[in-house]
């Protein structure tokens, strides 16, 4: 009974998957991504709520690159029911996204010049300016992989690659960072006009979360389709909607005849309202253009079957 070296496709492992310029970013952010965790894990320390969503951030984005780059190089992905295009380009958005929040947030909790007190003393020290370090080359290893992977004009691309399909991560990432501020005390349940605003966060939200889960699923149909319609009524539909909440939070949260203009100055710091309305006035806006931007790139791709 004989045997072959090779099966009749080619090898087992595709090794090419990690020596392209694609594959390289794939691997810099498992090298980045462990030693930014083993860091802070061994002797950097961490604490509260901003440094176990950093721990998280970079514990999630370091199991799900590992299974990007086993699955590339093992040839699974073809065993997968999703399109492997618009679910590694979604991953390697909100990736950035995710690094890029912990990159900024550990250092400016957890990182100082000065050595800390004993028993963390000065090792401590250089343990988290060392991740710190670790952790913005993560981001950059991200946003080099989105960089390269981005459609082009005229190239027939997965959806999530394109610029549309980039920024419909964005707008969930940023009604998330809204929803974190509307749970920290923000008021929002004293008038009917403010919870239309979160009707609004909440609605345009879930619509964003379905196109992303529907291309990733493969599930786009082809040009023309219902999909495309769909996706372009709700994008001019949530531009509409993050309008009028761009209108009525400002002025039912800081208008003196319903609220404070200004900073209370016994506001606690950390438990402050007005701190909690002011980040969903501001996010508001950025989504809202965000929104805008979507609608106006949208225009201008036509859907195709995902392979």
């Amino acid at each position: 009974m004989g045997s072959t070296m090779e099966p009749p496709g080619g090898g087992y492992l595709h090794l090419g998957a990690v020596a392209s310029p694609v594959g390289t970013a794939r691997v810099l952010q498992l090298a980045f991504g462990c030693a930014t965790f083993s860091l802070v894990a061994h002797r950097g320390g961490f604490a509260g709520v901003q440094g176990t969503f950093c721990m998280a951030a970079w514990g999630f984005c370091f199991a799900l690159s590992g299974l990007v780059v086993a699955c590339e190089v093992t040839r699974l992905h073809g065993c997968l029911r999703l399109s492997w295009g618009n679910f590694t380009a979604a991953f390697a958005m909100l990736a950035t996204l995710l690094s890029a929040t912990a990159a900024v947030l550990y250092p400016l909790y957890f990182a100082r010049l000065q050595c800390p007190p004993e028993p963390a003393g000065c090792t401590a020290r250089d343990f988290r300016l060392a991740a710190s370090v670790f952790a913005g080359l993560l981001f950059l290893a991200y946003a080099a992989e989105v960089a390269l992977t981005r459609a082009r004009p005229g190239q027939v691309a997965s959806y999530m690659a394109t610029v549309s399909g980039l920024l419909k991560i964005v707008q969930a990432f940023v009604a998330c960072i809204i929803f974190g501020a509307l749970v920290q005390d923000s008021g929002y349940r004293r008038y009917a006009a403010t919870q239309w605003c979160v009707a609004v966060y909440s609605l345009c939200f879930l619509a964003t979360v379905a196109v992303v889960a529907l291309s990733v699923l493969g599930h786009t149909g082809g040009p023309g389709g219902p999909f495309e319609r769909f996706v372009a009524v709700y994008t001019f539909l949530a531009v509409l909607l993050y309008l009028s909440a761009a209108v009525i939070w400002p002025v039912f949260c800081f208008d003196p005849k319903y609220g404070e203009p200004r900073r209370p100055p016994d506001c606690p710091r950390g438990r402050c309202a007005w701190d909690s309305q002011l980040v969903v006035a501001v996010f508001t806006y950025v989504n809202l253009l965000l929104y805008v931007a979507d609608l106006a790139y949208s225009q201008r791709i036509r859907f195709v079957p995902s392979p």
